[in-house]
């Protein structure tokens, strides 16, 4: 391990994958927010902002992807807990030629939400993706990333500025 590195807490000493025992851990408030893109042509942009696409309205599904996304995290990933969910919030703006997602997720309970957050962001881009591969497909999802967590043992992070 580098300098400051914790431990992988996924592995047992034996390096064989496990499932974190939390249930000696706390109940606590815990939000997690998280960001992704999708890059496109402008438009394939307009496209979406006019609301034009015969599919359907791209916000709106994918705003529903996403959520269940979020609520469907443990299904995906193996060794994730299943959670209650309190609440999982969207906000997707189409700007010149790119969509921007964030997701927004809470929960009481004893881990925390940044995988819900991050799979919540990458459901959502994959169905822009979906849904407009067939006007666009030089589109390139990216940069999706934990913004903000708080909660549990570990406490507040913010994601640093690059």
């Amino acid at each position: 391990m580098g300098h400051g590195e914790q431990p992988l807490t996924h592995l047992d000493a034996q390096g064989n994958a496990r499932m974190v025992d939390v249930g000696d851990k706390e109940v606590t408030a815990r939000l997690a927010i998280a960001q992704g893109r999708i890059d496109m042509s402008p438009a394939t942009a307009d496209l979406i902002r006019a609301g034009g696409h015969k599919k359907g309205d791209v916000i709106a599904i994918a705003r529903i992807a996403g959520i269940q996304g979020a609520k469907n995290c443990s299904q995906l990933i193996p060794l994730c807990h299943p959670l209650m969910l309190t609440s999982v919030n969207l906000d997707l703006e189409v700007v010149e030629s790119a969509v921007l997602v964030s997701a927004r997720c809470k929960v009481l309970g004893q881990t925390g939400v940044e995988m819900e957050a991050l799979t919540a962001v990458s459901v959502a881009l994959l169905t822009i993706y979906d849904m407009c591969k067939a006007v666009d497909k030089n589109m390139i999802i990216g940069d999706i990333c934990l913004n903000e967590k708080t909660g549990g043992r570990s406490g507040h992070y913010r994601r640093e500025a690059l």
